[in-house]
């Protein structure tokens, strides 16, 4: 029998005013109760920014550098180091709002200067904050007019945005990685990493959340699509199994 317990960092949050994004969030969270933050996001404006700083700084300040550096110390493999780490930023960036977008049909905003990530004790990310919750949803999310919400025309239309904000906030940071791993991976092996992360929050999340199987594939294949229309290689065999954070 699993023992569940509250975790301190979710319980710590101090929210201010409800949004859309809050509700989602604690569903996000229900998906793995023993672990919440797996698929789980915060909202910086609710949480204490000890051990957070903006994905941002991953390209400014050596902090790339420093988690491939720890990682390929640890496992002695400069490959799989590098690999874990792409894994790591997939889920990050784009596993995670495409879970909100299969199990909802919304999805907050995955540009580079509006996420922020949380460490753990060995510097590993575990949890991703936004700094503007606001969420863009489908025509009859029932949120729709809402303060936080913003309405987009389709399902389409709704993947080809999360898509381009998640190709610009990984194109950098896979070239970062790319330079400090000494080409350990290679950029497009990188993608097909994205790829793979996005087909297991398509599979796994709609079973985890207890929606139809049906939408969160076509809504996984349409940010796939997309991703292929901006001339990503995300579909193809990936070097890896994406593991998701804990």
């Amino acid at each position: 029998m699993t023992v569940l317990t509250e975790d301190p960092l979710i319980s710590a949050m101090a929210i201010r005013e409800e949004l859309p994004l809050h509700e989602s969030a604690r569903r996000l969270r229900a998906f793995y109760p023993e672990c919440p933050r797996v698929y789980g996001v915060a909202v910086m404006g609710d949480v204490s920014r000890r051990r957070w700083w903006p994905l941002a700084e991953a390209l400014t300040d050596g902090r790339l550098a420093q988690m491939y550096a720890d990682a390929a110390a640890e496992i002695d493999n400069p490959t799989a180091a590098a690999q874990q780490l792409a894994a790591s930023l997939a889920h990050a960036v784009i596993g995670r709002v495409v879970a909100l977008v299969v199990s909802e049909g919304r999805a907050w905003d995955a540009g580079l200067e509006n996420l922020w990530v949380h460490v753990d004790s060995d510097g590993a990310i575990d949890w991703l904050g936004v700094v503007d919750p606001t969420v863009r949803v489908l025509p009859d999310d029932p949120d729709t007019g809402r303060a936080g919400a913003v309405e987009l025309p389709s399902e389409p239309a709704l993947a080809t945005w999360i898509a381009h904000r998640c190709h610009r906030t990984l194109e950098p940071l896979f070239a970062e990685l790319c330079r400090v791993s000494g080409a350990a991976v290679s950029v497009p092996a990188m993608w097909r990493i994205v790829g793979t992360a996005v087909v297991v929050a398509a599979t796994q999340v709609p079973l985890l959340a207890g929606v139809s199987e049906n939408a969160g594939m076509r809504r996984g294949q349409c940010v796939l699509d997309a991703l292929v229309g901006f001339g990503l290689p995300v579909r193809g065999r990936a070097p890896m199994k994406v593991a998701l954070a804990s």
